[in-house]
């Protein structure tokens, strides 16, 4: 699958580097416009299967999503253009964070992209109450879940690890500070929660021990995600 990279030059960069792993990427570059409000846009992109759109500009961010082609906003704008970016294309989605990205949309490229990048999921082995091994089946396109995990094995498995890889995230998360779809803390959020859960499956470690930090961590990311996609799911097209 070819999947378009489209940014102004700031952002995208990282996921060029992770996602070429997976797929055919094609690096688009475009120009930021001057100025805040552009009344004529030509944008010529060349032919993929999905877009991964990292443009900074509104009226750039929706000539793209204009193409008709599945597209995934990893900086978005609000509700508003998001609505209006799914009347012209209504396979436009703007997931929370790139690293909160669901599959199971119906959309052929946006499931076979999250069967790679996305909500992490864990394949761990715990042994003696410590991570002897980690395997990134699932990751965000950004590269910040493969740079926190690098220092998870010999840690323990507890919810201060959890906590840990959470910071981590947010260090080498990538989202960008302006958009209100893009959040580092709520990156965190949904990063860590995912290693507790991976860490409960294991049956290495007690349920009990977890529920708390995993209830927290839930409770946070739904108030996160109303407060920035006005209730939008990251599957609803």
């Amino acid at each position: 699958m070819r999947v378009g990279i489209i940014s102004d030059g700031k952002y995208g960069e990282r996921a060029r580097e992770r996602v070429s792993r997976k797929f055919e990427v094609e690096w688009i570059l475009v120009d930021f416009p001057s100025s805040q409000v552009v009344d004529e846009l030509e944008l010529e992109l060349p032919p993929c299967v999905l877009y991964l759109s990292y443009v900074r500009h509104p009226d750039v961010a929706l000539e793209v999503a204009g193409k008709g082609v599945p597209t995934l906003l990893a900086v978005s704008f609000g509700e508003g253009f998001l609505r209006q970016a799914r009347e012209r294309n209504p396979h436009v989605l703007a997931p929370p964070t790139m690293c909160s990205l669901e599959g199971k949309t119906g959309v052929r490229a946006f499931d076979e992209f999250s069967r790679f990048f996305g909500r992490p999921k864990f394949g761990l082995e715990v042994r003696d109450g410590r991570i002897v091994k980690v395997e990134l089946l699932r990751e965000s396109p950004c590269g910040s879940t493969a740079e926190a995990s690098r220092t998870l094995e010999g840690r323990p498995a507890s919810p201060e690890t959890v906590r840990y890889f959470g910071l981590r995230v947010g260090q080498n998360c990538r989202a960008p500070a302006f958009g209100r779809t893009c959040d580092r803390e709520l990156a965190r959020v949904v990063q860590a929660r995912e290693l507790a859960k991976a860490l409960v499956e294991t049956g290495a470690v007690g349920k009990e021990e977890f529920e708390a930090l995993v209830r927290e961590m839930e409770e946070r990311y739904a108030q996160r995600e109303r407060l920035f996609l006005g209730g939008y799911k990251c599957g609803e097209r």
